[in-house]
């Protein structure tokens, strides 16, 4: 098993790539891609499987089906569509990253449909046990490995780099929904997971300690969103961040979780929410 670091944009500990045999899990975007290829050394993969669809984990999915054209890929019946034609995926993206699109994230090539396996969620491939777990996004998915017991959670578990105990619930729009949410990290935790592997970014050896971390910071930021704007929640999450780790660490956490998009997808969940 080996933590793959995509090096997105050339920062360390931002997006990691989890290999476990001939199977990928989460990428990254096309941006990383070289990076990947020459971490796999003449090894292609078999399968990919991912959480979601977002492009900082699944952006490069056809770019590789391209490279490797037998390449199987694994995601959520919901998310499927939008690796086949990404016009809508794109469309959102755009909204959030303007003109930084390309330089993010690269080319989000199609996934040929033969290619695809949709996911519902109680399946078992090659050797991972799926579980549906919506809550950060509606077509999110987590995998246990059945052998080594590891949890490949995503964006689920949250985002903690560095191995210390600042832990940020990465909240986007438009999926929000900390009810859902808070059932995922249920789910994963009756998994009783022996570690869990996080997208941003490495292992987790304290799996249900940090998913409690992650159920109290959702809470947290979850009343912060219905108290402050999103000019003074932004800079609560840059403060918070420059206060727990040094600047470099604090660069990797900003970047996997830009404190600009937090309170979007939190506001975006009270507002549906909302009598009438």
């Amino acid at each position: 098993m080996q933590a793959i670091d995509v090096r997105h944009l050339g920062r360390e500990r931002v997006i990691c790539c989890w290999r476990v045999g001939d199977v990928l899990v989460d990428p990254g975007p096309e941006s990383s891609l070289s990076t990947l290829v020459d971490a796999l050394e003449d090894r292609p993969p078999r399968a990919l499987l991912l959480t979601h669809i977002h492009l900082d984990h699944a952006g490069a999915a056809g770019a590789m089906v391209r490279r490797w054209p037998e390449l199987v890929v694994y995601v959520h019946e919901r998310g499927a569509p939008h690796l086949e034609d990404p016009s809508r995926l794109l469309a959102s993206a755009q909204r959030l990253y303007g003109e930084d699109m390309e330089r993010m994230w690269g080319e989000v090539a199609p996934v040929p449909a033969a290619n695809l396996r949709p996911l519902a969620g109680g399946e078992t491939v090659d050797g991972f046990r799926v579980a549906y777990t919506p809550g950060h996004a509606s077509h999110h998915v987590c995998y246990l490995h059945e052998e080594t017991g590891r949890a490949f959670v995503g964006d689920v578990a949250g985002v903690r780099i560095g191995g210390g105990g600042l832990v940020l619930p990465p909240t986007p729009p438009p999926d929000i929904d900390l009810e859902a949410w808070n059932r995922s990290l249920s789910l994963v935790a009756e998994w009783k997971p022996a570690s869990l592997g996080i997208t941003h970014f490495g292992a987790v050896d304290q799996p249900f300690e940090h998913l409690a971390t992650v159920r109290d910071r959702l809470a947290a930021w979850g009343t912060l969103a219905r108290e402050l704007d999103s000019s003074a929640f932004e800079a609560h999450v840059r403060e918070e961040v420059y206060a727990a780790v040094d600047p470099e660490t604090a660069a990797a956490y900003l970047q996997a979780v830009p404190p600009e998009q937090q309170w979007h997808g939190l506001d975006r969940y009270w507002r549906r929410r909302e009598p009438g």
